[in-house]
């Protein structure tokens, strides 16, 4: 199979994918239930972009502030499918065709990151969203780079998170694409051809989610001192995986 016979065919199993699910998921908000079908959709679009998942710990589905580092939009569909969150995305996205609505219907909270004026309005509607229970995903590096080294954290929507609000935890999350990390890197690579390049991809891509230990935002003491402790906490999950790799085994 040429990598233009993979790139249409796996286009086509992801339309049948938003065929299939988009009804249901407004069947089920027509009745005010929450939709699980944004999640699986998620789910059946990793599938398709070839990702062979392995996790490592246990991923919080509430009342959870998801942190994780960033190397490509593979990332989006890892949690989303594996943990259901919604996401923290930029305010541009919104705007894209498909995937902006598609966002939308994850229930995605669209920010300015570079209007720090508005950053406190922003940190507030975050909060508004995990004082519901609802579990959001932040990609706290603000864009995706490399893959290695791992960027500096934004601590700007962990004030989100302060004064702590009961029962809600930062769970950092590891994502390690192994030896491919700087194939599968975004980098300065056009959206459009990064995808195109991966969707062309022969083969799977083995991927390890590493699912860190909760942290109390309350026991961080404050914004920065959290971002820079979940950062830490990732940047050692990965060193400690690029030292001695694990051996892929589990479902794709």
């Amino acid at each position: 199979m040429t990598g233009a016979v993979r790139f249409y065919t796996r286009c086509i199993l992801i339309l049948l994918g938003i065929i299939a699910l988009v009804p249901l998921h407004y069947l089920w908000r027509l009745f005010r239930a929450r939709s699980p079908w944004p999640t699986a959709f998620l789910w059946w679009v990793g599938r398709v972009a070839g990702l062979k998942v392995r996790t490592e710990g246990k991923p919080l589905k509430r009342d959870v502030l998801i942190v994780a580092n960033h190397a490509s939009w593979l990332d989006i569909l890892l949690l989303g499918g594996t943990a259901g969150a919604a996401f923290v995305a930029k305010v541009e996205l919104a705007n894209s065709p498909l995937v902006g609505w598609l966002a939308g219907l994850n229930e995605t909270l669209f920010v300015e990151r570079s209007n720090k004026r508005g950053v406190g309005i922003q940190a507030e509607a975050l909060r508004g969203g995990l004082a519901t229970g609802r579990a959001f995903a932040l990609f706290p590096e603000g864009t995706t780079g490399p893959g290695r080294p791992i960027l500096p954290f934004r601590a700007s929507l962990f004030a989100s998170l302060f004064p702590a609000l009961p029962r809600v935890k930062v769970q950092p999350v590891a994502i390690d694409f192994g030896p491919l990390t700087g194939e599968i890197a975004w980098g300065d690579e056009h959206g459009a051809a990064n995808a195109r390049r991966l969707l062309s991809r022969p083969g799977r891509i083995p991927v390890t989610m590493k699912f860190l230990e909760p942290v109390d935002p309350h026991e961080a003491g404050d914004r920065k001192r959290l971002s820079e402790r979940s950062r830490a906490e990732i940047v050692a999950a990965l060193g400690a995986s690029e030292a001695a790799p694990a051996p892929l085994y589990g479902g794709e």
